[in-house]
């Protein structure tokens, strides 16, 4: 039977523990999103993930650790470079792509020879990884193609049946998963955006790429979660559209639910948000209040895509299956 705390002792955590242990799954919260986890030392309860998700063998998992101390036991740094984001960025909403050590499994990565690093400083993540000998692999919780958990509320029906402890430690401060970076040719690459900016980077670093793939669908095995096809999406149709579009697209449907700024007026609408932090905090939980209501469509308010706009539209371009009526679309 699965065992549910929102009072968060040493105790709890002992018995969080103690369930990683057996390889089984436990759901814990992060800074970012909830993370559904397992040691990332056993391949067996690795696979329990990738199940539990029904998600794709070619999604590679993030591996957390407690501090970046821990880095060498499980990856090789090859550059300055990759020291210096590390220094920089870590502990915090931020995953580095290494090359790998033979320790983790394969199932981790896909059978790639990079892995995904990442230390949470959200404080209960940091005090559960401090009492285990091992990583944590952890996707985020919530079911593959479905909007990312940052609240215990929107993802225990999904998971009460599949998991043997969930940590409840509200909700998730930042809202979106980390952003994933990849040293490539000398240069950090972005290849997931999250709340550490490109700007940010290039504030450390002095440049910053981001792949092609942020905005478009990558095939094949991918070194970074996220990066697929459907992703973060209710059960609802949705369809982003630039505001200026709105009320134009609106009229088509019967009952359009619409996710949008305080500026958007009538019916059925959701305020996100008026800035992008809040945007980003709000996204993923008012996706799935949307898909409550039932409506025929779900209009999702494209933002802008500097600083962390881009990786609200990151998520939000997957979210509605790449379908995007923009401002200046001629056919609408």
């Amino acid at each position: 039977m699965i065992k549910l705390t929102k009072i968060i002792t040493k105790n709890e955590l002992v018995l969080a523990k103690e369930e990683l242990d057996k390889g089984n799954l436990v759901i814990f919260p992060t800074e970012t999103v909830y993370g559904l986890g397992a040691n990332a030392l056993d391949s067996e309860a690795v696979d329990k993930i990738f199940k539990a998700k029904n998600r794709a063998s070619n999604n590679p998992l993030i591996v957390h650790l407690k501090n970046v101390h821990e880095i060498e036991k499980y990856a090789v740094v090859n550059n300055e470079v990759e020291q210096k984001l590390i220094d920089s960025f870590m502990p915090g909403p931020f995953t580095i792509i290494l090359q790998k050590k033979d320790i983790i499994p394969n199932n981790v990565t896909c059978n790639m020879e990079t892995v995904g690093i990442r230390v949470p400083i959200d404080e209960t993540a940091h005090h559960l990884l401090d009492i285990l000998e091992y990583p944590i692999a952890a996707p985020s919780a919530n079911l593959s193609t479905r909007p990312s958990g940052t609240r215990v509320s929107d993802i225990y029906e999904e998971f009460k049946d599949k998991v043997e402890f969930i940590i409840d430690g509200g909700e998730s401060t930042i809202g979106l998963e980390s952003t994933v970076c990849k040293v490539i040719d000398g240069i950090p690459t972005i290849l997931r955006p999250g709340f550490i900016t490109k700007e940010d980077i290039e504030m450390v670093i002095g440049s910053c790429n981001v792949s092609e793939f942020v905005l478009k669908e990558a095939h094949g095995k991918v070194e970074s979660p996220g990066m697929l096809y459907k992703h973060y999406s209710p059960k609802t149709k949705c369809l982003l559209v630039d505001k200026e579009k709105i009320d134009e697209v609106r009229k088509d449907y019967h009952n359009p639910i619409i996710l949008g700024d305080s500026t958007i007026m009538g019916d059925n609408v959701i305020c996100y948000g008026d800035d992008l932090v809040s945007i980003a905090h709000n996204i993923f939980k008012l996706l799935r209040e949307a898909d409550e209501k039932q409506g025929d469509i779900i209009l999702i308010q494209a933002v802008d895509l500097k600083g962390l706009g881009l990786a609200i539209m990151n998520r939000l371009i997957r979210t509605c299956e790449y379908n995007y009526i923009r401002k200046n679309d001629e056919n609408n």
